[in-house]
């Protein structure tokens, strides 16, 4: 019935599953900003000085290519001369060539190899110094805080949280029989894999801890659904019920999650605990109910199903009671994801032969397409609500791609061989 139904089942004739331990992955995401916002801030982050031996990262490149991703700032030309953190800086001069904002910083390496990153942050309007901090980074850590400074600046100049430093999760096929489960920075740097099957991987969806991954794997020649805990490999199998197990979503407290599975008909929406314990069964209206959602207050579950002759949206207690249809324009909506502040629901919707995101404004009923894609599917808010990740297709190749939540920016992830699909940005980092 539904898109992701049908690869699901088209998927069941591979061969067994092979799944090897954690390794990082050859291959980096690449990403190309394919569009650009309007009202940009013009900002100028110089060259930040290195001392006591290269860095293993440049630092001010991964800040300057993280706040151009965002589509929210322009920026404006530095040249090669590195400004250190310490240095004087002539506000007046960096105004007059059009920066509202600037950047400088250092890079210096210590003895036990450590590194000593500084940075300043100026607002060339009013003439003063609006953040600065320092990090004592190992090597390995170095990307991580380069992405840290980028969301402070972020956060300083626009109000809103940065998500450079957060990361995301996605599957890429490599071949009819090689499937990954990956997780990278939020570029799609520094991507590694954690599960590597012959049979495919399905829906992964971050537990608000930002350690856990839920997913579907079809190593057993069915769907199951399984709990992975990234920080030390372990996995469980907490859905392994007669027919489907799939579409697994968390509750905001990390301590439930929602399932679709098909043991006692069509398939329904049941809830359980994160241990496999406590089933529920919380639709039973004869149709296909799948994909759920919870609010981020946990008051809601959105979901997909094709009770009223076609697959729409509707909302639910968590509970099931109180069932409302939410989508109306189109005959077929289907991926729900709700902003986190609430306000904002999206889904694929095929429109005159196109799958594509759109965004409904839930107070006004608004609707908005956000992507200039045609075969676009699994979309995923960013934890700060200001981007959406999701999956399309480009010359017959999955690739990852963003959009920013008002559909003036578009980015690209591009870069492994195969297919890459199913992706989910995960939470905050505490």
């Amino acid at each position: 019935m539904f898109r992701t139904d049908l690869r699901w089942w088209g998927f069941c004739a591979l061969a067994l599953c092979l799944i090897t331990a954690s390794a990082p992955t050859r291959a980096q995401l690449r990403v190309e900003v394919t569009g650009v916002g309007s009202n940009q801030t013009p900002i100028a982050i110089a060259q930040f000085q290195v001392d006591g031996g290269p860095a293993p990262q440049d630092v001010d490149d991964i800040i300057r290519a993280d706040l151009t991703r965002s589509g929210v700032f322009r920026m404006i030309d530095t040249g090669n001369t590195p400004i250190p953190e310490s240095a004087r800086v002539d506000l007046g001069d960096w105004k007059s060539k059009g920066a509202d904002a600037v950047v400088v910083g250092s890079v210096a390496k210590l003895a036990d190899g450590r590194f000593d990153v500084r940075f300043r942050l100026y607002d060339a309007v009013k003439q003063q110094q609006i953040d600065g901090l320092s990090y004592l980074s190992s090597a390995a850590e170095l990307r991580l805080n380069s992405h840290r400074i980028a969301d402070r600046i972020y956060e300083k100049l626009t109000g809103v949280r940065g998500v450079f430093a957060t990361r995301i999760a996605y599957v890429v096929q490599l071949s009819k029989t090689s499937f990954e489960l990956q997780i990278s920075d939020a570029d799609g740097a520094n991507a590694q894999t954690a599960l590597r099957s012959r049979e495919p991987i399905m829906s992964p969806s971050w537990a608000p801890d930002g350690i856990r991954l839920a997913y579907v794997s079809f190593e057993t020649a069915k769907p199951v659904v399984y709990i992975h805990t990234l920080t030390t490999g372990e996995r469980k199998a907490i859905a392994n019920f007669r027919g489907s197990n799939s579409a697994p979503a968390w509750s905001p407290d990390g301590k439930m999650l929602a399932v679709a599975l098909s043991r006692d008909g069509p398939t329904s929406i049941y809830t359980m605990n994160s241990d496999g314990s406590g089933l529920k069964r919380i639709t039973n209206s004869g149709a296909i109910d799948t994909e759920p959602f919870f609010s981020a207050d946990g008051k809601s579950i959105y979901f997909t199903s094709d009770r009223g002759g076609g697959p729409q949206i509707y909302r639910m207690d968590p509970s099931g009671g109180n069932v409302q249809r939410v989508t109306f324009n189109g005959d077929y909506n289907v991926s729900p994801r709700l902003s986190p502040d609430g306000h904002t629901l999206v889904y694929v919707s095929r429109r005159n032969n196109k799958f594509q995101v759109q965004s409904l404004d839930l107070a006004s009923g608004q609707e908005v397409g956000l992507t200039d894609t045609v075969l676009d599917e699994s979309p995923s808010f960013a934890p700060n609500g200001r981007l959406l990740l999701y999956a399309t297709e480009v010359n017959g190749r999955g690739v990852l791609a963003s959009a920013s939540t008002d559909a003036r920016v578009h980015t690209r992830l591009t870069g492994p061989n195969g297919d890459v699909r199913e992706p989910t940005w995960g939470p905050f980092i505490k």
